[in-house]
């Protein structure tokens, strides 16, 4: 019986060492919306690619996305 309670003491006593605060990454708040340009046309040289079921247009060492305004620049 008194290895059980000297057992007991230990265990509250290393569990009373950890901190119950939980770690977290701090928030990162960007308020600043990133500036888009629209291309209105495609050059008659560009490539229509397809990555992973999408497609793309290729030109000058970029690749762009067809939307309702035009031509957007994307990272792929």
């Amino acid at each position: 019986m008194k290895n059980f309670l000297l057992l007991l003491v230990a265990f509250i006593f290393a569990f009373s060492l950890q901190s119950c605060v939980v770690h977290t990454k701090p928030a990162r708040y960007n308020h600043q919306k990133a500036k888009v340009v629209y291309v209105k046309y495609a050059p008659k040289n560009h490539k229509i690619v397809v990555i992973k079921g999408k497609r793309y247009y290729f030109w000058n060492g970029k690749h762009y996305r067809k939307t309702s305004k035009g031509y957007i620049i994307v990272k792929v």
